[in-house]
């Protein structure tokens, strides 16, 4: 599978805008599910174009959670692709478009091989998929806890790699099996995480590609 990360706090190049939010592009080879819309529906399709992004290309759009961050380029993608089924936490109400809308509540999987952990704590989901060597998690702020979070979706396997904002997560030992670590957007300890796990850790940013 393949992560490229569309809006995050900082850049890999100056081509790529770099903004408060955070966004992603999931592929599956299966699937093609945007995670997040950043803050801004300008700069998330700027760098759509940028990165040869075809917003009709992606099937699936995934909310964590409806903080201004995570769905601000909301209105904007869906301006430019109203086929998209939207798969929400429970709370995210009021989408006013023609597309699909699902809502979820607990563990659930979408696709094959592919989960939402369902909305948490009232606040924010998760998204995860099976790869041959573990789960990658995806994670818009972790407001929940990423122990939590981890928990939660390890119903469907262990879980291989994060990327994502971590916010103040702080409980490093809960990172010790993990082979790939990527903070992104509110991370507020990437130093630590860096020094603690240097062989683990993947330097995020708008523009950037990961293989899974």
């Amino acid at each position: 599978m393949r992560i490229t990360i569309i809006y995050d706090n900082t850049s890999v190049n100056d081509k790529i805008i770099a903004d408060w939010g955070f966004s992603c592009l999931v592929e599956t080879g299966e699937k093609r599910i945007l995670f997040d819309t950043g803050g801004n529906g300008e700069i998330l399709m700027k760098n759509m174009k940028t990165l040869g992004i075809d917003p009709l290309s992606i099937e699936d759009v995934v909310i964590s959670h409806p903080d201004f961050d995570h769905i601000g380029g909301l209105s904007h993608f869906l301006n430019s692709n109203n086929t998209a089924i939207l798969h929400n936490p429970v709370s995210f109400r009021g989408v006013k478009y023609s597309n699909v809308v699902k809502f979820y509540s607990k563990p659930t999987e979408i696709y094959p091989g592919i989960f939402l952990t369902g909305e948490l704590d009232s606040r924010e989901q998760s998204l995860a998929v099976k790869t041959k060597d573990g789960l990658v998690l995806i994670v818009g702020c972790g407001h929940p806890g990423i122990s939590k979070i981890m928990r939660t979706i390890e119903i469907f396997g262990s879980v291989y790699a994060i990327v994502g904002g971590l916010h103040g997560f702080d409980d490093y030992n809960e990172l010790c099996d993990l082979k790939k670590i990527c903070p992104t957007h509110c991370t507020v300890h990437k130093a630590e995480i860096k020094s603690l796990f240097p062989k683990q850790y993947l330097e995020g940013g708008a523009g950037k590609q990961i293989e899974l």
